[in-house]
């Protein structure tokens, strides 16, 4: 007897397709119909599936994605939780900045966590809040304790949305997963098939359920690719300028050379930081000659 289901994707093991459905994880196999289409199926993906309890239970439909983001990729993102180290590697804005541009561009909010902030002096510490003080002005939540994060999370993803970690290699997402699952106590849902051979080590993206709907662990989001970007849409991703733009003298205002351009006035103002406006110019640039900066290859 077979009978379909919907669910989400919440890992890929050598083949095999882990599915959340309302009641329990199932693992299945894509139909051969995914090579012809050479549509490949991802963590995050929202599926149906055709469930045989004799044997192999199937995946035979991707339902259409909000987004597919990453390497290794993942689908229907709806909150980036970012991992900024505060020393090794030392913290830098213009990283922030190209974080949360690229996010802005994939139309996905984003919380900041300031990792590692233990190992650094009160001094460098007041520094790097007062930064982050503006972000929060313009709409970023901010969290330096990985116990705060711990108590808010759960509450913060809703029904079946998903979370993922981002961040440079070695900001301390692993060590941030580890609490949260180990604070958590998160339990991972027996399988359902007789297909299940063993544990796996590949490391891949895995959803696992955190609130109403899940969070990432994955390895992915540490290198930024801009070139992709519109160079004369860029400033709509950065949040604070495109909402000072209605105010600009030009519709379409690229906050360049233009007269009686609100950005700039309040650049010089100081009501938006410098370090941002010179970001801008400089992803500007990037854009223009396409190239990544070698730092993130």
């Amino acid at each position: 007897m077979t009978k379909q289901t919907e669910g989400i994707i919440i890992g890929l093991i050598a083949g095999f397709y882990d599915v959340q459905t309302k009641d329990q994880v199932v693992r299945t196999r894509a139909r051969g119909l995914f090579r012809k289409t050479k549509m490949k199926p991802v963590v995050g993906d929202r599926v149906k599936i055709q469930i045989d309890e004799q044997g192999t239970s199937y995946l035979v439909e991707v339902l259409p994605r909000t987004n597919l983001i990453g390497r290794p990729a993942l689908a229907n993102v709806d909150h980036v939780l970012l991992v900024m180290s505060a020393v090794e590697p030392d913290f830098s804005l213009q990283l922030l900045d190209r974080y949360l541009t690229f996010f802005s561009w994939q139309k996905v909010a984003v919380s900041i966590y300031l990792s590692k902030s233990d190992l650094i002096d009160a001094n460098r510490f007041n520094e790097i809040s007062k930064s982050l003080a503006y972000y929060v002005k313009i709409g970023y939540p901010v969290y330096y304790k990985w116990e705060d994060l711990a108590a808010k999370l759960p509450l913060a993803i809703t029904s079946a949305q998903i979370w993922t970690l981002a961040g440079q290699s070695g900001a301390g997402k692993s060590t941030l997963i580890n609490h949260l699952k180990k604070d958590l106590k998160q339990k991972t849902g027996a399988i359902s098939t007789s297909l299940n051979r063993g544990k796996h080590t590949t490391r891949t993206v895995q959803l696992f359920k955190l609130g109403e709907g899940f969070l990432a662990d994955t390895p992915g989001f540490s290198a930024l690719d801009f070139t992709p970007i519109k160079i004369n849409e860029l400033c709509n991703y950065f949040v604070e300028f495109k909402n000072a733009s209605a105010k600009c003298k030009f519709r379409g205002c690229q906050h360049l050379k233009e007269p009686k351009c609100e950005v700039k006035k309040l650049v010089e103002e100081k009501q938006f930081l410098q370090s941002r406006y010179d970001d801008y110019l400089l992803m500007r640039s990037e854009i223009e000659n396409g190239r990544i900066p070698e730092y993130l290859k």
